[in-house]
């Protein structure tokens, strides 16, 4: 399903998947979508509209009789119950919804990953350190245990060609070390062959600076949320779930961005520019 019929719907269909352009929260494209389907996949951006999103689809999919509903939710959530909460209002969303699907009787399972390699740091640290060679985050000595896209998506897709085991399951998914950032900042060194270092910096001129950027208010506060989290050690998180369900070892930092260097790296332009 995709929301706007461009070249990246066109991309999914050149790799042969039946693409249906539709919104989460339109009854009619739910069914469009989901009529027919034994077995889904749901995941949707931070969004304020999350929690109505995820009933919507619930609910269509109850109706069509699914088999198995693969939920993206966040791991955060291991340490959120009815009586314990976080400020971000996206948080909170995800554990209603888990509530929410876990009542509706549909087939679950809950896939849990923790901060993404792709959706953090290779956003919110490129600009530093293509500029000044420092990782500037508002982390404080957090330890964290990011993970990367590639491996989330190798566990969903083993979970949808057999999903029948891992019903009413749920799975958190880590990077393969816990560290915290000074760690993290040698092995960008290591994978950009030059010295990088972390730069602890405030939380709100950095809220005001990602707000300066155009992100929404919603998205803004629950990154805020996340710098807080980390600053006590909340994402200080390990778990084997990635190696267990593919094989497979998850990416280390120093191999994402070793992958990723051309985005970490200045361009001629940008050198001159800053000298």
């Amino acid at each position: 399903m995709v929301r706007n019929e461009d070249d990246r719907a066109q991309a999914l269909r050149d790799m042969g998947a039946e693409v249906v352009v539709g919104d989460l929260l339109d009854l009619d494209s739910m069914h469009r979508v989901i009529a027919g389907c034994d077995t889904m996949y749901f995941g949707m951006s931070v969004s304020d509209t999350y929690l109505a999103a995820t009933v919507n689809a619930a609910a269509v999919a109850k109706h069509h009789g699914v088999k198995a509903f693969i939920n993206m939710s966040q791991m955060t959530l291991s340490q959120m119950s009815i009586t314990e909460t976080t400020a971000s209002l996206q948080q909170k969303l995800h554990w209603l919804a888990e509530q929410a699907l876990n009542w509706s009787g549909l087939p679950v399972v809950h896939v849990r990953p923790t901060v993404l390699l792709e959706g953090f740091f290779l956003v919110l640290t490129p600009e530093s350190v293509r500029q000044s060679n420092q990782i500037r985050l508002p982390f404080g000595g957090g330890k964290t245990s990011p993970v990367a896209v590639e491996d989330v998506a190798r566990v969903i897709a083993a979970l949808l060609s057999d999903p029948q085991p891992h019903i009413g399951k749920i799975y958190h998914l880590t990077g393969p070390q816990s560290e915290n950032m000074d760690f993290y900042a040698q092995e960008y060194s290591k994978a950009l062959e030059r010295t990088i270092t972390y730069k602890d910096i405030p939380v709100e001129p950095w809220r005001d600076a990602l707000l300066g950027r155009g992100l929404p208010v919603h998205l803004v506060n629950h990154l805020v949320t996340m710098a807080d989290l980390h600053r006590v050690g909340r994402y200080d998180r390990m778990s084997e779930d990635v190696r267990k369900l593919t094989g497979q070892l998850p990416l280390s930092v120093q191999e994402f961005v070793r992958k990723n260097a051309a985005t970490f790296t200045a361009s001629a332009k940008e050198e001159f520019v800053n000298t």
